[in-house]
């Protein structure tokens, strides 16, 4: 069951900010060209940071707690999961604060 661990927090992550998309209705999911730029860029810097801490035996990652899947340069699919989970969580929380509060920032359509 330990191998379920980060797989398990990224569940949640999941599980704990989709009613947000599905009760305040945000349509995060639906623009997904939008989606991917915001993540594109946090993608690409981190699996290169771990891939070079990696490569440079700064940090490994404990094969008990993952899903057991490396990707190219040693990197857990988990991880890879991780760049992408937390990124959409953080988006529909802040679009859920924005749509409760009523905050804008200049990019909602006219």
């Amino acid at each position: 069951m330990r191998h379920l661990a980060y797989v398990g927090m990224l569940a949640f992550c999941v599980v704990g900010t989709l009613p947000l998309e599905l009760v305040l209705r945000l349509g995060v999911y639906r623009r997904v060209r939008r989606l991917a730029l915001t993540i594109a860029p946090v993608l690409a810097v981190f699996v290169a940071w771990d891939l070079y801490a990696i490569a440079s035996d700064h940090w490994q990652f404990d094969p008990a707690q993952t899903l057991g899947v490396v990707l190219p340069g040693g990197l857990p699919l988990d991880e890879l999961a991780f760049f992408v989970v937390v990124p959409i969580a953080a988006v529909l929380t802040l679009e859920a604060v924005r749509a409760v509060r009523g905050w804008s920032i200049g990019d909602e359509p006219s």
